[in-house]
């Protein structure tokens, strides 16, 4: 598996430690930035994120910013993305199981690392189910290529 990591700079120690969790587990994560605490706006780094997974460079992808809704709401702007904003356990195994997300985002400021390491852990163990979701998932995907045109 190959994973997608970005933060602003109000995530970015979060980014960080979570970045080695994860290659701590053997898992290969590329980093989208930012790479210090320095101010930076989030847009460009969760839609390049969401492009890695568009464009198959990455399987799938975190984002975290000081909620972690700005995050998604910029990554669910490239077509084909489906982000969602996490912050416990059992939203993380959903945007998987029930939703498909391909990139989860979370707030630095809203929990802290253990929390959100534990978020990593289930989205990251669990597959999307399909079933009565997929016929939903295609719903939102059919809508998505209706407003493209």
């Amino acid at each position: 598996m190959k994973i997608g990591i970005g933060s602003d700079h109000n995530a970015f120690e979060m980014k960080h430690q979570l970045k080695s969790y994860i290659e701590a587990k053997g898992i290969e994560v590329v980093d989208y930035g930012c790479y210090s605490t320095a101010e930076v706006d989030y847009p460009d780094i969760a839609f390049n994120v969401a492009k890695g997974v568009v464009d198959q460079q990455i399987e799938r992808g975190i984002l975290c910013c000081g909620t972690g809704i700005g995050m998604a709401m910029a990554a669910n702007k490239i077509p084909g993305v489906r982000a969602a904003q996490v912050h416990d356990t059992y939203s993380a195994e959903r945007a998987q199981l029930s939703n498909n997300a391909q990139v989860i985002t979370m707030g630095s400021k809203v929990i802290g690392l253990e929390v959100a390491k534990k978020i990593v852990d289930e989205y990251l163990s669990v597959t999307f189910e399909g079933g009565n979701s997929a016929r939903k998932i295609d719903q939102i995907m059919e809508k998505e290529a209706e407003f493209a045109k």
